[in-house]
């Protein structure tokens, strides 16, 4: 099921979008706290021996918490309920109405198994503050001491648009209702784990404007399958021209990965002083060097590949912009650049779109580089990192895959991907070099650009994730992780959960 990533604005325009189509707001919020507490009574039965504390607020969000304690008394679960403040709103004072009479007078503070955090939801912003700061200190506190936090929605004083958390509630668990924030996916230490659960609303005109979250069924069904009488020539031809003059580290890490991930034959392009060390290290590969002569060029990469990678490790200079503008001369072969490829050509993306028009083409820039070709300072690039993509497709033609926490893919038809996969792990030079070498593999099979984008980067970060660690985890490891990544089941998800996301590995 597609899972879309909002800002709060969008989420509340969802939920006035499914009210005013029929669906009483009262019955959203039912389905929010009833889907919530059937997550915990999975997840947290070893716990809630220990009874439960739930923490509300003001707002609906509260309601929903009220609902929550509803349904975990039902269940035999001790549940006390802490408001900060009253509710204020008539759903959450029809459901404390509802759920009182339900909930036992024995009181639960001291030592419970698990407290739910439904003081503030996607609508507030800033530092929690008075009696709603007071009950976060508290929340704080209880998990010092070993208890687990659920947060509804949102942990209390998380931004869901900017990710800002000054204060903020720390969950072990968060559930979010019906889609996914960006705020979540900005503060990942701050959620914990994150699913995301159907309650049934509804999406009119938000599809043009929102994010959809690349999962694994996504990526499943994108895979190009290997059948049993394949040969290497129809696995796919990738040329990768890389790795400038002392420099064959990046093109050697391109090209294991695209090895790792499939592809038929390997042809790398590298600076002379670097053919003897990549021919060493990727034994398999084709090896040539850079060569003035077109003619030889064009037979080697333009004629033979079914797709080209440029840019790793190629170096800024004037003579790696020629090679580049010679590599893609006389051929409309798929296309990535990446690194150098992009740096050079920075603040002409006139030159990159003419240069791409007529072919399938991916940049895969990290905020720096795609500030440099934009003409843009960095700061501006992550602050805008959702929106800056139809900017760059519109500048440069292509599509766009910003690297970072999460990835953002901008289709160059518009359409909008996150990929929310990968560990601080890949925070290390040379991570890049492996996601072009993986998603060189899968243009060179697929043709298609946003295919690749898309699944090379969830590939990518699922491989880190694979690893376990962060400290002491190189990408060597990644490399060895990447056959598990491209070929290993997850558990499936169970209703009311629609996805999932793991607690951030440190």
């Amino acid at each position: 099921m597609t899972v879309r990533v909002v800002t709060a604005a969008q989420a509340a325009e969802r939920d006035r979008a499914t009210i005013a189509s029929g669906t009483p707001s009262r019955n959203l919020m039912q389905r929010a706290g009833r889907g919530a507490a059937i997550v915990i009574l999975e997840k947290f039965a070893d716990r809630l021996a220990n009874g439960a504390v739930v923490f509300t607020g003001p707002g609906n969000n509260g309601g929903d918490g009220w609902v929550v304690a509803r349904a975990l008394a039902d269940a035999g679960v001790a549940v006390s309920v802490e408001e900060a403040v009253p509710p204020k709103t008539p759903d959450a004072l029809a459901e404390k109405e509802s759920a009182t009479p339900a909930l036992g007078k024995e009181s639960v503070r001291d030592n419970p198994g698990i407290v739910v955090d439904s003081l503030l939801g996607t609508g507030s912003e800033g530092e929690p503050r008075g009696a709603i700061g007071a009950s976060v200190a508290r929340i704080a506190a209880l998990r010092e001491n070993g208890t687990a936090v659920i947060a509804l929605d949102v942990p209390s004083g998380l931004d869901a648009t900017s990710g800002a958390h000054t204060n903020a509630v720390i969950a072990d668990l968060t559930i979010s209702f019906g889609t996914i924030k960006r705020g979540h996916l900005l503060a990942r230490d701050v959620c914990g784990e994150i699913v995301v659960i159907e309650i049934g609303l509804d999406a009119p005109r938000l599809e043009d404007t929102t994010h959809e979250l690349i999962d694994e069924e996504w990526v499943r069904a994108r895979i190009p399958p290997v059948r049993f009488d394949d040969n290497k020539g129809k696995r796919g031809k990738l040329a990768i021209v890389a790795g400038g003059e002392g420099m064959p580290g990046a093109a050697i890490l391109a090209g294991r990965a695209a090895l790792r991930s499939g592809i038929g034959l390997l042809r790398m392009v590298v600076h002379e002083s670097n053919v003897s060390a990549v021919a060493n290290a990727i034994p398999s590969a084709l090896i040539s060097a850079w060569t003035a002569d077109d003619a030889k060029l064009r037979a080697e990469i333009g004629e033979w590949a079914d797709a080209i990678v440029v840019g790793p490790g190629m170096g800024q200079n004037a003579s790696t912009r020629t090679l580049v503008e010679r590599v893609l001369a006389d051929n409309k072969k798929p296309i990535l650049l990446d690194a150098d490829a992009l740096n050079v050509f920075s603040g002409d993306t006139r030159a990159v779109q003419w240069l791409l028009s007529g072919r399938q083409a991916l940049i895969t820039p990290h905020p720096a580089e795609l500030g440099r070709l934009l003409n843009v300072p960095t700061e501006e690039i992550v602050a805008r990192r959702f929106e800056i993509g139809s900017e760059t497709v519109l500048e440069t033609g292509a599509t766009a895959l910003l690297k970072g926490t999460p990835t953002v893919i901008t289709a160059a038809t518009g359409k909008r991907y996150c990929v929310a996969r990968g560990t601080s792990a890949l925070a290390t030079g040379g991570s890049g070099d492996l996601l072009s070498g993986i998603a060189g593999a899968l243009l060179a099979q697929t043709g298609s650009a946003e295919t690749s984008a898309c699944v090379a980067a969830w590939v990518h970060g699922r491989a880190a994730e694979l690893c376990g660690y962060v400290r002491g985890i190189s990408l060597d490891d990644v490399l060895f992780a990447l056959p598990r990544a491209w070929n290993e089941n997850e558990m499936e998800l169970a209703p009311p959960v629609i996805a999932r996301l793991d607690r951030v590995v440190s």
